[in-house]
């Protein structure tokens, strides 16, 4: 199961760098939204330092948002999909590949760029740190609640936009406890219990998101 496992993901992350715009649109559009706040803010440092935390964790959230509907889509379109649901392995290997794979693409890619964004906010190392963090424990579990998202959409008309309607309800906790996390280092009290938060939603989709879209595929293709 191991090997199936590694073989789904090198098989997605190949496909993701021939689809090379899907990272970097994904990419892109965090770093253009997170930096057309400061230009309509203004100079203040307080203001900025002020909605940091809301303005770079709404960014981070709606980008993930972007590459979502492909997570099932063009394999449903191209028939591989029902081939991978044939496949003798258990069909939560294949939700688990598919998360990974787009959390690696999309989610990586805007926790490393995340602290540079920062500097433009005049965070200080404890904030970024904090928001680093925030980013590394909350980025999975948007890719994971998004997964399941994508497999109840699996050929519906207007999917893009009944996705986007579905989970961004189910992204809110995760965006406050992220937000706050950072607000909470930047006020110089602990950061811990936010964190912690997002680590048992973190852990907890992981536990779920499996079982739970290998329903929704199997609801989605019959």
């Amino acid at each position: 199961m191991a090997r199936h496992l590694l073989q789904l993901l090198r098989r997605e992350l190949l496909l993701g760098w021939r689809r090379a715009s899907d990272i970097l649109g994904t990419a892109a559009f965090f770093v253009i939204v997170a930096s057309l706040f400061p230009f309509g803010a203004g100079p203040d440092p307080v203001l900025l330092r002020a909605i940091a935390p809301g303005v770079l964790w709404t960014a981070a959230l709606l980008a993930s948002l972007l590459a979502l509907p492909r997570i099932f889509s063009a394999d449903h379109a191209d028939g591989s999909l029902d081939q991978l649901m044939l496949s003798p392995q258990p069909l939560s290997l294949l939700v688990v590949g598919k998360v990974w794979a787009h959390w690696l693409m999309c989610g990586l890619p805007l926790v490393l760029l995340a602290p540079l964004l920062a500097l433009q906010f005049d965070l200080d190392g404890a904030a970024i740190r904090t928001l680093a963090w925030s980013l590394l424990l909350g980025t999975p579990v948007l890719s994971q609640i998004g997964a399941l998202g994508a497999a109840l959409v699996i050929g519906a008309r207007g999917g893009s936009v009944v996705l986007a309607l579905m989970v961004l309800p189910l992204y809110l906790p995760v965006l406050v406890f992220g937000a706050g996390a950072v607000a909470a280092a930047q006020a110089g009290q602990s950061a811990d219990a936010p964190l912690l938060l997002l680590a048992a939603l973190c852990l907890g989709s992981m536990a779920a998101t499996p079982w739970a879209g290998a329903a929704a595929l199997r609801i989605s293709t019959d």
